[in-house]
């Protein structure tokens, strides 16, 4: 039986020594379908560098001894872009009452090992102890008949359904990034999921 991983939850300056660590799986593991997006270390870096100067922000990585092997994201939605702030306010939702969580990544050989409900439960525990009412994230939305969708592939909606949490079909945005065969960038639609905070 493989060794448990270990769960860390890191937050402002204790971020910094993971970030470039965590841009290089970023870049690795959102290669992988529904993603398939070809980015930078670079830009991953810049990208989390924010959560270094953020209190309120959480990062919570899994390690296989000293190796980073997958990491996911939260913050204040307010702190969030407008792309994700958009839908909730044309809803009338309060943009402080919620957490938002962003990213998971794993390197494949580490699924199925409970390590996306630990990154779940570190994010929900985070959101409570900051106030928040709400967690929210938000998920790609690919045809099944996309042409590289993988045989096995399988939705995390049931997951996340025995989560909590509901899909909000009202509650849409787009994000714009070029697939690994495209050369530019183009639109991909996101619905947000949401669960109530409440003890």
């Amino acid at each position: 039986m493989a060794a448990p991983l270990a769960i860390e939850t890191l937050w402002g300056e204790a971020t910094r020594p993971a970030i470039p660590a965590l841009a290089r799986l970023r870049v690795t593991v959102f290669r992988d379908f529904p993603y398939l997006y070809e980015g930078s270390a670079a830009y991953e870096e810049k990208y989390l560098a924010k959560y270094i100067d953020l209190p309120e922000g959480t990062i919570v990585v899994a390690r296989d001894g000293s190796e980073i092997v997958g990491a996911s994201t939260a913050l204040p939605l307010v702190k969030a872009g407008k792309s994700e702030q958009k839908p909730f306010t044309a809803a009338g939702i309060d943009l402080n009452s919620v957490y938002y969580f962003g990213e998971s990544v794993l390197l494949s050989t580490y699924r199925g090992r409970g390590v996306g409900v630990a990154f779940f439960n570190a994010r929900e525990a985070r959101a409570r102890a900051l106030g928040f009412r709400t967690a929210a994230f938000c998920a790609v939305e690919r045809p099944d008949d996309h042409p590289r969708r993988p045989k096995d592939y399988v939705p995390l909606d049931e997951f996340w359904t025995k989560r909590g949490y509901t899909r909000r079909p009202e509650l849409r945005t787009v994000f714009s990034w070029p697939d690994l065969d495209e050369p530019e960038e183009s639109a991909k639609p996101m619905v947000f999921w949401t669960r109530d905070m409440k003890p």
